[in-house]
């Protein structure tokens, strides 16, 4: 047991950032990604599931050709999870080509060859209008973050890359629409983001955790 807590521990260091601003950098994210097989932001899916899967199967009995795009996938399993219970028309964007390749040639492996995993930048996405049921981002928002000085009234380079990233959002989502944001993220410094005037959305919030909690947070485009 002593050798592999000092392995795993000796894992968390090699790809840990010496600062927080290293997650700005697409080059640390692709030497990460190049060492690191696995990892989950904000707890895995199991912790979240019974608040996602009522949004993307209303009825448990009914096939649902549900088309959701995950945003930020990295080495997560989140998308294989979806496919599991039943979601699988999934698309997955990344911005690392060394987590578009591991991921890409992992799911080949396990035969899921209905989720699609593509390099492309959620602040410029390479889709059309309303094509997309679902947008699912777990972690992936935080990072913008980083750097943003004061939670209640972010830098404005900060806030203008957020605002990049839910325009494209809402301009990918279909008229009732539904994006999941997983975050630890707290509701008065999202709120008024995500309630920006430019946006048809309505806003809920759940919680989960155990001690820490953390959000996920529902807005459904309304036209």
């Amino acid at each position: 047991m002593g050798t592999n807590q000092n392995t795993k521990s000796a894992h968390n260091e090699s790809v840990a950032p010496a600062t927080a601003l290293a997650y700005l950098d697409p080059k640390y994210w692709d030497e990460r990604f190049s060492k690191e097989e696995h990892y989950e932001w904000f707890k895995d899916y199991s912790h979240f599931r019974h608040l996602i899967l009522p949004l993307l199967k209303p009825d448990s009995s009914v096939a649902w050709n549900v088309i959701v795009l995950e945003l930020g996938s990295g080495n997560s399993k989140l998308s294989e999870e979806l496919y599991n219970d039943g979601i699988t028309h999934i698309t997955c964007i990344d911005l690392s080509a060394v987590a578009v390749e591991k991921m890409q040639r992992r799911l080949r492996l396990k035969g899921m060859k209905e989720i699609k995993v593509l390099e492309a930048d959620m602040l410029d996405m390479p889709f059309g209008n309303e094509c997309f049921d679902v947008v699912v981002e777990k972690g992936t928002m935080d990072v913008l973050f980083v750097d943003g000085g004061d939670p209640w009234n972010p830098q404005p380079s900060t806030r203008a890359k957020v605002m990049a990233m839910l325009e494209g959002v809402h301009r990918v989502l279909k008229k009732d629409g539904i994006f999941v944001s997983v975050t630890f993220g707290q509701p008065h410094f999202r709120r008024p983001l995500f309630s920006a005037p430019e946006f048809t959305w309505s806003f809920e919030c759940s919680t989960f955790g155990d001690g820490f909690h953390y959000f996920l947070y529902t807005l459904r485009k309304q036209w």
